[in-house]
């Protein structure tokens, strides 16, 4: 089997093509190996491909982070494995970014490339609803927005968030409103959107705890910066709204801002950061994935507690700033 690429934001699809290849070779024994690069030298990750275990009839390697590779020794020693690979071994490169560094993007066949975009807004309602039909519930109009406002824009946290909300609710009835808020929000685990709620309260202490919390349950600091700049831009849109007197729900609603919680997050944020402010947390978010990219993963815990001070530094103690 040829090696892969698999790119983009859109976590869930990434994993659900990795899983299928999982399938395919689940017929002999194999072995499967995750390396994230920047963590393991490349020269280790290439000799462990090279020479795969002899105990093992298949050997599945997988490489995270592949857009960390960028140093051409690196690009080389990656692209020869994945041109050259065993009949009995596999490689798969994995990025949340849309292309990798030049050399390595045409390192497989075009055909095993393939980039996952994140879901347009219809596409992420009918993909709830089929979610809950499947499972034999039954979801309103309402339930689908407050989900999709609270949970991250990915498939993968959209089917997590969904399976533990079915653990609480009633299949006699359509799920509401008032069933996401009451379960989803008491269920939940930390995420990058509980980090920008304490951002937007200005907690700097809580903020600093939600963000140790996502980095010991693994989740990489860039896809923590991409998340925010997400919230930022929507931010701005808020903000350009409130020009014109409070946002009314409809006008909410075209920007993505419907559940409670958002719209008390926003607002609460909207008396913190102005325009220009907005703009510095988004160029400061930039400077730091760059960071992020050139430290690795021994000063992403320095890097992360820095970047999230100076977006609390960011803010104003005026209240109301449009």
């Amino acid at each position: 089997m040829p090696g892969y690429i698999f790119l983009g934001p859109e976590i869930g699809k990434k994993q659900d093509e990795i899983e299928a290849i999982r399938k395919k070779l689940a017929a002999a024994p194999f072995e499967e190996t995750v390396f994230y690069a920047g963590e393991t030298p490349v020269v280790n990750i290439a000799n462990a491909i090279q020479n795969p275990s002899l105990f093992t009839d298949y050997s599945l390697f997988i490489i995270k982070n592949a857009d960390l590779l960028k140093k051409k020794d690196e690009i080389a020693a990656i692209t020869s494995c994945m041109q050259e690979l065993e009949s009995g071994t596999t490689l798969i490169l994995v990025s949340d970014e849309f292309k990798l560094a030049a050399g390595l993007d045409d390192a497989c066949p075009k055909e095993n490339r393939k980039i996952f975009y994140e879901m347009f807004e219809n596409e992420k309602n009918e993909w709830v609803r089929s979610f809950f039909r499947r499972a034999g519930y039954s979801i309103d109009s309402g339930g689908v927005d407050t989900i999709l406002e609270m949970v991250e824009n990915n498939t993968d946290a959209l089917r997590n968030e969904c399976s533990r909300l079915m653990l609480f609710l009633p299949k006699d009835r359509p799920t509401t409103t008032e069933d996401v808020e009451k379960w989803l929000s008491h269920n939940r685990e930390e995420s990058s959107l509980t980090l920008f709620s304490r951002i937007a309260a200005g907690d700097t202490a809580k903020a600093i705890e939600s963000l140790h919390t996502l980095l010991a349950a693994k989740e990489h600091s860039r896809a923590i910066m991409a998340t925010l700049a997400g919230c930022f831009r929507k931010l701005r849109d808020y903000l350009l709204l409130a020009k014109n007197g409070e946002p009314n729900s409809f006008e909410l609603k075209k920007i993505g801002i419907s559940h409670p919680k958002a719209k008390s997050d926003y607002a609460a944020a909207a008396r913190r950061y102005n325009l220009s402010a907005v703009d510095a947390c988004l160029a400061l978010t930039a400077d730091y994935d760059i960071l992020a990219i050139a430290s690795g993963a021994a000063w992403e815990s320095v890097l992360m507690d820095l970047y999230v001070l100076k977006i609390m530094e960011r803010a104003s103690p005026v209240k109301q700033r449009f």
